[in-house]
């Protein structure tokens, strides 16, 4: 048996959500559905095994909601993330209290996605 977990995240903006989602987190946008024109948006966005669903319908889920996504390579995640100039958020890796290294970013809807390395 197997399970995949997908996050809803939502999103009010389809430009600003791309660039931070796309361009700064290095994601690939793999589809994108609206009912018609100037209905909201709900796309799917994935970079390797992480796949988040975002959404500009109200119901859908809470705008400042929090993702956590285990990495095996946040040296390499964090250097690919910086180097994309992204000036509203400027993430360093830290400890958490768990002991292991994370950073932490928020999208520009107030949702949170943190990163964690397990030591």
């Amino acid at each position: 048996m197997r399970f995949q977990a997908i996050p809803v995240v939502r999103i009010f903006d389809e430009d600003k959500a791309k660039a931070f989602y796309l361009e700064f987190l290095g994601m690939s946008l793999d589809w994108q559905h609206r009912f018609e024109e100037g209905y909201p948006l709900y796309m799917q966005v994935s970079r390797e095994g992480l796949v988040l669903h975002l959404s500009e319908h109200s119901g859908d889920c809470t705008p400042g909601s929090k993702v956590f996504v285990n990495t095996d390579d946040i040296e390499g995640l964090h250097r690919d993330v910086m180097s994309q100039g992204y000036r509203y958020c400027r993430p360093d890796i830290s400890t958490a209290p768990w002991s292991d290294r994370v950073f932490e970013v928020v999208d520009p809807f107030s949702n949170k996605i943190v990163f964690n390395e397990c030591a």
